[in-house]
């Protein structure tokens, strides 16, 4: 059975923070989102450190231990460190212990004066925090859970058997490297064996084929032990939040390495993902059910399938990508809307994917990361890469400023921004995953 979604007091609508820039419609970081990132405040000596992000503030943790009570005590301990590690291991009530009674301090007409004057000595600008990657990643494997993306990459290597068969049965993801993982800021083109079809010997060259991935990044939390799988309803035991995540590919190096074992140097070069992490209990109101597979789809495997799951177990995550080359830059033109994504078309949850991950016995560790794959809805607007808006590169598109692309270019920036929203309940949202392509 799966373990119930529940909402609490921290997802009343109805709540409001006494910092006026949490309340602003549209914000990102309301009082109901509360999303834990690392931090330090900018040009200062002192070290880095776990915080809240509300309006347009930081909230110092750390700094407010003496306020909080019960099991929150460690988790407000945790958040001294450079890592939301300890944090994440420390399982899924301890962190909602805390965020009820960070909720509590943060909400207008709750706390105490002589409290809120102590948070208020704690909040950080965000304008004057230096963000860095928010956890240490142990091992980061990305799945292939869209597929619609998977049809439309395949459509472009096997015209005529674009998914493979074994797409419907197996959640396909592949093991990435956990030092490739970064936080907002510049990618640097990667180089590699390249071969141009129809011509001779490959050539080592820098990519020419450069491309992002919209993806989400599901951090675990509680590890889970190995020879133990886990099962589809108690996945989200151990997913302690999520956030948005790039996975940068070398199209032209990974048409050529790809086959027979994968991908390899065109994957694991950039992965970067958004600062602040979304806990699994601010997404409880923005939950969905599973894809809804055609009626001649076949059944998930038992081990693989939930009743619970299937009725709640995704969750729409709207991304927006953003592109903006040099040259906009120069000229402040503002960046060309390429997509809008949602989470909740992926065809295997998280709760699958989990499962899938250990049902062999191997074990999943506190900072693991595990991506979901591009993210591609069935509609033109709705694609997750430059593979799939441009076919390959067969189409190119133009930019304000006159430019065109099939890939990235040195100079370009990419951004993403994601939201979750509902009636009846608080946007939510993501940040931002921003990163410049720095030339070979």
């Amino acid at each position: 059975m799966s373990t119930p979604i529940e909402l609490n007091a921290t997802h009343d609508p109805q709540l409001r923070s006494w910092l006026a820039a949490a309340n602003v419609d549209g914000v990102d970081f309301p009082i109901q989102n509360l999303p834990f990132g690392v931090f330090r405040r900018t040009g200062c000596g002192e070290g880095f450190r776990c915080g809240v992000a509300l309006g347009d503030s930081v909230v110092d943790v750390s700094h407010l231990q003496g306020l909080f009570t019960g099991a929150a005590t460690a988790a407000a301990r945790a958040c001294a460190e450079g890592a939301i590690n300890t944090l994440m291991s420390l399982g899924p009530e301890t962190a909602s212990a805390l965020r009820e009674q960070l909720s509590r301090l943060l909400c207008a007409g709750e706390a105490p004066a002589a409290q809120r004057e102590a948070v208020v000595s704690a909040l950080v600008p965000l304008a004057k925090a230096e963000l860095v990657l928010p956890a240490r990643i142990s091992g980061f494997t990305d799945f292939f859970a869209s597929v619609h993306h998977a049809t439309n990459a395949g459509r472009l290597f096997r015209p005529d058997n674009p998914l493979l068969p074994n797409y419907k049965y197996v959640p396909i993801a592949y093991n990435g490297r956990a030092n490739s993982v970064q936080a907002p800021g510049d990618v640097r083109r990667p180089r590699g064996q390249i071969k141009a079809a129809g011509e001779g010997p490959p050539v080592f060259a820098a990519s020419a084929r450069l491309d992002y991935e919209v993806e989400l990044g599901v951090y675990i939390g509680a590890a889970t032990k190995r020879g133990e799988p886990v099962a589809v309803g108690q996945a989200w035991e151990h997913v302690f939040g999520v956030s948005l995540l790039n996975d940068w590919s070398a199209r032209d190096i990974q048409a050529w390495e790809y086959q027979p074992l994968g991908p390899f140097l065109a994957k694991s070069f950039a992965t970067s993902v958004s600062p602040w992490v979304v806990t699994a209990e601010a997404l409880a109101p923005f939950r969905a059910r599973a894809f809804q597979r055609p009626a001649d789809d076949p059944e998930a495997l038992p081990y693989l399938h939930d009743r619970a799951d299937q009725m709640s177990g995704g969750v729409s995550v709207h991304i927006d990508a953003f592109l903006r080359s040099a040259a906009m830059r120069e000229r402040e033109q503002p960046s060309l809307h390429l997509s809008r994504s949602d989470s909740a078309s992926l065809y295997w949850t998280i709760g699958q994917m989990v499962a899938h991950h250990t049902s062999n016995g191997s074990a999943l560790d506190t900072g693991d990361l595990l991506g979901s794959g591009t993210i591609s809805g069935d509609a033109p607007t709705a694609l997750g890469s430059l593979l799939e808006i441009t076919v390959g590169g067969s189409r190119p598109f133009e930019l304000p400023s006159g430019e065109t692309r099939r890939f990235l270019e040195d100079g370009d920036e990419v951004v993403m921004r994601g939201f979750c929203e509902r009636p009846g309940f608080v946007r939510i949202g993501f940040g931002e995953c921003q990163a410049t392509v720095l030339s070979a």
